[in-house]
This record gives structure tokens, sequence and C-alpha cells, in this order.
């Protein structure tokens, strides 16, 4: 049965958070080196993923985006900086998309949660 989904902040009440290793260790900028995960939805070839992601503090620079993703931001900040220097912050309540492709400079400078959409 297909129904709406309703995405939690606190992760899918079925399966939890679950470790997450996107990020390079290197790139966590405090002690902190906590990331997790918790997936509400991917279809059958895992081309198109739903859930929600935390993550500690970090600093990652992206030569090219790895997905399409759309995101709003539930708690903490997110800054990215553009290749010329502009740099945008996202706080809660913000939804931004990310083209795939897209050079920048990703830094959470409090820890983050997320709500996101990802196309591959």
């Amino acid at each position: 049965m297909t129904r709406p989904i309703h995405m939690l902040p606190t992760g899918n009440p079925e399966t939890g958070f679950v470790p997450s290793n996107l990020v390079a260790e290197a790139d966590f900028t405090t002690s902190d080196k906590t990331e997790q995960i918790s997936s509400f939805f991917a279809n059958d070839d895992n081309t198109l993923l739903a859930g929600v992601w935390q993550c500690a503090p970090t600093r990652e620079s992206f030569d090219a985006y790895p997905a399409n993703e759309m995101m709003t931001v539930v708690s903490g900040s997110v800054t990215l900086t553009s290749p010329d220097g502009t740099a945008q912050t996202f706080t809660a309540g913000d939804t931004f998309f990310m083209v795939k492709g897209t050079p920048c400079t990703w830094e959470i400078t409090e820890t983050l949660t997320k709500h996101y959409m990802i196309s591959i």
C-alpha cells in the first residue's frame, strides 16, 4: 500500500538512526565525530532516497557535489561557499537544492540535522 511518509526529525520509528560514513574523519572540525542517518524511502535501484541525516561540525570541499539533493535544515547550521567566495548560510527552516556537479565548500558550523531527498 502506498501512503504519504511522515519524515520525523527524530528518525524512522521502525529503523532508527544508524552510523553513516559519508564524511571523512579528517573533515570533522571538533572532537565530536558523530554522523548518522535514518532512511525513510529508497526506490528499487537506490537512485531516489529520502531521510534524515545528522552530522557534527565538519568542513568538506567538493570539486563536484555527488548528487542532486533537496534539503531542509531541521536544526543546526551549514554554510556553502562557491569557488568565487560567495557564501550562503542555511539554518533551521531553510530549504535549499544542490545541483549534481556543483563545486563548493560545505561547512557545518553547529551540529546539523536535515531532511534530504537525493536523486542520483
